[in-house]
């Protein structure tokens, strides 16, 4: 279960995605999570999905590779799914006792399961095809506007970046905690959901453990190198858009287009 959370973790590989800068890849991100909230219909989708693989093609990051980091979030997706079929009001379809399944807790779960997939899928892409370091100067340099009004943006383009990379390295801390206990007779996997959890706190503790001796070992070192942030900072690889830059940034307006196009023609059917 560990292995499969992909999330965070970039996946090297040649590709236009993988060199277009990551301020193209932040804003089309953004703009991609604020497009699967604005439809009603599963008309309308068809844009968002089409858009969707035909990303994940020019990446080529595996596909395979992309749902295994589905299934840390399937509980949640599921959980997700059941709140809103079952709690939705609207025209029952089935009922029995307590459980009642009507037309719009359908619709509703159905939208929901799409959004928060495409969500995961999109976002992940990212990370998938953007390095830490990419991710914290695309961030710093779209947030710089706002050291105008005293936001420290590159200490937080640095803790993002940091999270991030943390992220890989707490997981593979997980695996070899795991198995070191499974190998002194420790069970993860049998018993209810109470005794799961509760055998779960002998790895959390020695993970904690592990992560602030991190984070003090990480903050050490910066000190140690005399790590001052901010203004006055060079940095070895400065972005700069190219053609292929620009190119993209037509794509996601001609995406964009289709969008709301899609989004009027759901309001006249409707």
């Amino acid at each position: 279960m560990i292995r499969d959370i992909t999330i965070g973790q970039y996946y090297p590989t040649d590709s236009i995605l993988h060199r277009l800068d990551p301020r193209v890849k932040l804003i089309g991100t953004l703009l991609f999570i604020v497009s699967l909230f604005l439809f009603h219909s599963f008309l309308g989708y068809i844009a968002v999905t089409i858009f969707l693989f035909s990303i994940i093609k020019i990446s080529k990051v595996p596909f395979r590779f992309i749902i295994r980091g589905m299934k840390a979030i399937l509980i949640l997706l599921l959980f997700t799914v059941f709140f809103n079929l079952f709690l939705t009001p609207g025209e029952t379809i089935f009922k029995l006792g307590f459980i009642n399944i009507t037309k719009e807790g359908i619709k509703s779960a159905g939208f929901m399961a799409i959004r928060l997939t495409y969500l995961i899928l999109g976002s992940s892409l990212m990370t998938f095809t953007t390095t830490p370091n990419q991710l914290t100067d695309g961030l710093e340099k779209l947030m710089r506007p706002l050291n105008r009004i005293k936001v420290p943006v590159h200490e937080i383009a640095m803790m993002m970046s940091i999270a991030l990379r943390f992220i890989p390295i707490l997981l593979e801390e997980t695996d070899k905690i795991m198995k070191a206990q499974m190998a002194r007779g420790a069970d993860f996997e049998s018993g209810g959901i109470l005794k799961r959890a509760k055998s779960l706190i002998p790895l959390l503790i020695p993970l904690f453990v592990s992560a602030f001796r991190r984070a003090n070992d990480l903050a050490m070192a910066m000190e140690a190198r005399c790590y001052r942030g901010g203004d006055g900072r060079t940095k070895m690889k400065p972005l700069k858009y190219s053609g292929r830059d620009f190119a993209a940034y037509l794509v996601l307006c001609a995406y964009v287009v289709a969008v709301i196009s899609m989004r009027m023609l759901e309001k006249r059917i409707g």
